[in-house]
């Protein structure tokens, strides 16, 4: 494996190529580090906007005039700003107003750090995508189906969780699966607050190494190749869930 390693260097050496996350094991070290934190920033926010888009496309439907109006005020405001804007709200303006604790050197740290803020800014903004995409997969739903469920006995939320959202899912996959897409891809804002993900890794590689057009096209190919599984992997999904004459 040395070996191989080696020979982006000698590549460098002779051709000015410089990779320096190939031959570098420092640099190799923050950019698999930086790789792990994109996926793990991707899962947590991927299921907690999925959670959000369930909750949220069930409490639309509540009999509560005032629950429906808070959601709504919710889809808006998230769909109908820039996330960065978001993100830079919950990490400097809501992150003040919070109590601090203490950093074990004698000094105060906010409670909660870059990446608790990134992660809940951007579930947050995807989740207002995905309660209307909720949304839009429950009115596919036979009123027949409901009806026949509220015969049998089922209470509203019953009816929800085992009727009306599993069918309503198999309408909304694909369109899920272009939010959460483009969810994985918005993940590189978090670079703004200093998350170390792999844009900020790449970045102070670049700033050592100035190499910024091999790092470009190196992160062009990761996320294309992150993407393309996660794409992959839903597209899988919505075939095994697939009914036939339903949703189609």
């Amino acid at each position: 494996m040395e070996v191989f390693f080696e020979w982006f260097r000698v590549l460098y050496d002779e051709t000015g190529i410089n990779l320096p996350f190939l031959y570098d094991s420092y640099d190799r070290n923050r950019m698999v580090d930086g790789f792990f934190m994109t996926v793990k920033l991707s899962i947590v926010c991927l299921f907690f906007s999925v959670v959000i888009g369930v909750v949220g496309a069930w409490l639309q439907n509540s009999p509560l005039k005032w629950t429906r109006r808070i959601v709504n005020v919710y889809i808006q405001l998230f769909r109908n700003t820039p996330p960065l804007v978001q993100l830079y709200f919950f990490y400097f303006a809501i992150s003040s107003l919070m109590p601090t604790v203490d950093n074990g050197f004698g000094g105060q740290q906010p409670m909660l750090g870059g990446f608790a803020w990134a992660a809940i800014s951007l579930s947050f903004f995807a989740g207002a995508y995905n309660v209307e995409i909720f949304r839009a997969g429950i009115e596919a739903v036979p009123n027949s189906t409901i009806e026949a469920a509220e015969a049998l006995g089922f209470s509203r939320l019953t009816t929800y969780v085992y009727i009306t959202l599993p069918l309503a899912f198999r309408v909304a996959l694909p369109s899920l699966n272009n939010n959460l897409v483009n969810l994985v891809k918005t993940t590189t804002l978090a670079y703004a607050i200093a998350v170390p993900e792999m844009l900020y890794e790449a970045n102070q590689i670049w700033s050592d190494n100035v190499n910024v057009t091999e790092m470009m096209i190196f992160l062009l190919l990761i996320y294309f190749a992150l993407v393309g599984v996660l794409v992959w992997g839903m597209n899988s999904w919505e075939r095994k869930l697939k009914i036939p004459g339903f949703g189609n």
